[in-house]
């Protein structure tokens, strides 16, 4: 049986007797109750008691209320507040409007606003593509979102779509300096949608589409492409599709082969993430199958020259199997042919744990805890802000995956997206392709 982690992280604030022994009985008694002990900070130390910071994994809150339980009936140590870290880092939000220089002197005030400023706005009204020179456009990008297709969550609406959107731009900004700003539509119409994004669309050198319902999602972004003169990108469909392509290339490296385009790789869901993973793939020149309950989907795969066919033919067929679907547990252990790898992508809960899969006769296996987005579409705009481009092509995204690849290090299906020199090689990469 696959030995499933807690992964919801809470912080306990325990007071204890400080004698030998103590924090061990604490740590067993929280073990025994199936929770799992994460960082320990110590916030006090006195002759009799101590006070620390106990983060420990737990599945959800009933079995955090278990732990409590327990900690008070089985031990003498005194909980003294409970903390969730996840909202503790919200709190007041993640991102601000900055500024990328300082006013000090009463010069320095006339320059940057009146009378000076209007020097510049007079000289972008006659030249308008001075306005990437002495404005934040050429470095900035625009999130948009209605939050009609949120993670797992489904349709929660665009403000509750909020803290993710502001996660994404605290990612632009840290992993490649882009100036990135969520923008939330309330509409559920896509023609207004597209309309309210071409009004906006002055005030950003690129478009970050997010979050939006398919087949709506399509509609949209093939509309602002044709209306717009600037870089729009999904990044449902081509963020993913780019960190996938990268993630094959390395689990084909691990198991000691190299992602051929003879193999037929199997996309079993083709929304939003599915379809531009398929797209990519065939752009890549990759024998795809695929299956999804919509017969529109299946016949937009095969107008792209997909081959549309069973779930159950699209498992037994492929060397790859990827699914996006949104469905756990959709794929079970005898559905695996041994030697095949194994992509279940959807979060929370994935179509088929890689334990499972393994268990099951996989080579490899993978989640999409362990396939982020965030690897690729920092620096795929801001590959395309810097080349002044107009569209985000299909080499751009195999170059970036290319790079992705490149950088992993051979204990990693993908590289941290924390190391900061991944980002700038990925741009570099993307710009090289041209």
């Amino acid at each position: 049986m696959t030995l499933r982690i807690p992964e919801v992280d809470i912080i306990f604030e325990i007071r204890s007797r400080h004698r030998p022994g103590i924090l061990g009985k604490i740590f067993s008694v929280i073990g025994s109750e199936g929770g799992l002990v994460g960082d320990i900070t110590t916030k006090f130390v006195g002759k009799t008691h101590s006070v620390r910071d106990i983060t420990i994994s737990v599945f959800d809150v009933e079995h955090q209320h278990r732990i409590e339980q327990a900690i008070a009936e089985l031990t003498d140590a005194e909980i003294l507040q409970i903390r969730d870290p996840v909202f503790e880092r919200h709190k007041g939000g993640k991102i601000h409007s900055g500024r990328t220089s300082d006013i000090r002197t009463l010069a320095d005030f006339r320059y940057v606003y009146t009378p000076g400023v209007a020097r510049v706005c007079t000289t972008v009204r006659d030249n308008p593509a001075k306005a990437r020179e002495y404005t934040g456009i050429a470095n900035s990008v625009g999130i948009f979102t209605n939050g009609t297709r949120v993670l797992g969550l489904g349709d929660i609406g665009a403000l509750a779509s909020l803290p993710l959107m502001e996660g994404k731009a605290l990612l632009y900004d840290q992993f490649v300096g882009i100036s990135a700003t969520p923008m939330l539509i309330e509409t559920k119409d896509p023609e207004k949608f597209v309309e309210v994004v071409e009004q906006i669309s002055p005030s950003f050198g690129g478009i970050h589409l997010e979050d939006i319902r398919n087949p709506d999602c399509f509609y949209i972004e093939d509309e602002l492409i044709r209306r717009l003169h600037k870089p729009v990108m999904h990044n449902d469909q081509h963020g993913t599709a780019t960190i996938v392509l990268a993630a094959v290339m390395s689990a084909m490296a691990h198991i000691g082969h190299r992602f051929d385009q003879r193999l037929t790789v199997a996309q079993i869901g083709l929304g939003a993430a599915g379809f531009g993973i398929a797209k990519l793939l065939i752009d890549y020149g990759v024998n795809v199958i695929g299956f999804d309950p919509s017969e529109e989907a299946r016949k937009r795969l095969g107008m792209l020259g997909g081959k549309e066919t069973t779930m159950e033919e699209a498992l037994s067929g492929a060397d790859i199997v990827i699914a996006a679907t949104g469905v756990p547990g959709l794929i079970k252990p005898d559905m695996i042919r041994k030697g095949q790898i194994i992509f279940a992508l959807s979060n929370p809960v994935p179509e088929i744990y890689p334990e499972e899969a393994i268990d099951a006769g996989a080579a490899f296996a993978a989640d999409g805890r362990q396939i982020n987005n965030a690897l690729a579409y920092p620096g795929l705009l801001k590959a395309a802000l810097e080349m002044d481009i107009d569209q985000i092509t299909p080499k751009m995204k195999m170059a970036a995956a290319t790079a992705i690849f490149e950088l992993t290090e051979p204990d990693e299906l993908v590289p941290d997206p924390l190391r900061p020199e991944v980002h700038k090689k990925i741009v570099e990469a993307v710009k090289k392709s041209r």
